[in-house]
């Protein structure tokens, strides 16, 4: 295996700037696409399977290719770096032409190209960390995501506060502002990308490793081979992980769908079809709450390394989980807007937790040289819970929750407890980083 250098401060975060890009791209998707929907037409039940896109193309190219990337090594190119240009690439494209949606299956058709970029990129960038830094420095590397993560959807979020008050109007079906945020999210995902690969290079295999990169015939299944074989040797932690992430990410989705909803219902006592200028005004705040929960994620993610090396990364992400819990059955109760803000301190202090700790409580039990197909194995993880979403929280929204978004956050805010008690039931060698 190759050395792998200490880097500083500074060479750790270029080679995740690139992340910020992506996450910014991921933002617009969270607050900006399904208020596109609203404004096109869709009803509130048909908003889950019209987020199909993200779980269904997550699940399939993922650990594609994350197994192809563990197959590959070209020697200007590298191995990872290819799959975040062709998908920073295909996102860009595709965010310069959402704002000229001109229907809602327009829409839903771009979200499925969209996303299928976005996770291009995004798999690989998680086996580049586990690639390039050794034990010691893989937290700070795991959680410089997850400060980019919050730096990216912090601005796409403020871009839906900030933009509607500079462009005003409408430009053929959509808000002017569309044009502008989702255009700035083509920059930032083609340009980010490009300076994370002009300032970062790749550890080149051994000749021993060349040798069996090489001795792989790279035919069309081979992928697909290596993804249940590694399905099936997958070490405990990463199944008992599988099934926090089960309640985990239904419930995110959960609140991504409804959050502008239940605030437009809880402060402004409106829906899209009853005040579509009140709804707008929701819109607008959900995008400064949704940015200041994720400021709470880039202040706190740095924090959350040294307290994961105190007590566990279990720990840790269970208190957090709980800290966005609390907020979430709190969210949909609130009147003043300004106190939304209090509420969603919580979730933020949670979803950098998620962006970085549970990868701690796994890396050191994946084999090195299959880093890729792993990292893709736990996006399946995560974006199958979000297809049972999309599929059934239609139904369970329409005939359980009377579609009203404020119980929807609540719903979602219960599935966090259970997440949370799932978190402590977890049993790994590898959760206490102190001893290490």
């Amino acid at each position: 295996m190759a050395i792998k250098l200490k880097l500083n401060f500074w060479q750790i975060w270029n080679m995740n700037v690139g992340f910020f890009g992506i996450q910014y791209s991921f933002g617009l998707q969270q607050s900006a696409v399904n208020p596109i929907y609203d404004f096109l037409g869709a009803s509130p039940d048909e908003i889950p399977l019209l987020n199909l896109a993200g779980p269904v193309t997550g699940l399939l190219i993922q650990p594609l290719i994350g197994a192809m990337s563990d197959r590959t090594w070209h020697p200007r190119w590298g191995r990872r770096k290819p799959y975040f240009f062709v998908g920073a690439l295909l996102c860009s494209i595709c965010l310069l032409l959402f704002p000229y949606s001109s229907s809602l299956w327009m829409a839903a058709g771009l979200l499925w190209i969209l996303d299928a970029g976005n996770n291009t990129a995004m798999e690989p960038y998680r086996a580049f960390i586990a690639d390039k830094l050794d034990e010691e420095q893989q937290p700070i590397g795991f959680q410089m995501q997850s400060f980019f993560t919050g730096l990216g959807q912090t601005l796409a979020n403020l871009s839906l506060f900030i933009f509607p008050m500079i462009f005003i109007g409408k430009t053929g079906s959509l808000p002017t502002w569309v044009y502008a945020s989702f255009f700035l999210g083509a920059v930032c995902s083609i340009g980010s990308i490009w300076w994370s690969m002009k300032t970062t290079s790749e550890i080149p295999p051994t000749p021993e490793e060349l040798a069996v990169l090489q001795s792989h015939k790279g035919g069309l299944f081979e992928p697909l081979v290596e993804i249940f074989s590694a399905i099936g040797d997958m070490p405990r932690v990463m199944w008992q992980l599988a099934l926090v992430y089960l309640f985990q990410w239904y419930a995110l989705f959960c609140y991504w769908q409804n959050s502008s909803k239940s605030i437009a219902l809880s402060v402004w006592q409106a829906t899209p079809q009853s005040n579509p200028a009140a709804y707008e005004q929701a819109v607008s705040w959900t995008g400064l709450v949704n940015g200041w929960y994720n400021v709470v994620t880039f202040l706190t993610a740095f924090l959350l390394v040294g307290f994961a090396k105190r007590f566990s990364p279990k720990a840790v992400h269970a208190f957090c989980l709980l800290l966005a819990a609390l907020g979430f059955l709190a969210f949909p109760h609130i009147e003043n807007k300004n106190v939304l803000f209090f509420a969603i301190t919580g979730f933020g202090i949670g979803w950098a937790s998620m962006m970085g700790i549970p990868y701690l409580m796994v890396v050191h039990e994946i084999p090195k040289e299959r880093y890729g197909v792993y990292m893709g194995i736990i996006n399946m993880m995560i974006v199958i819970p979000m297809i049972i979403q999309n599929v059934t929280f239609g139904y369970i929204l329409k005939h359980f929750l009377h579609n009203d978004a404020r119980l929807a956050i609540t719903f979602a805010g219960v599935l966090l407890l259970c997440s949370v008690l799932c978190t402590l039931l977890i049993k790994s060698k590898s959760t206490v980083l102190k001893d290490n």
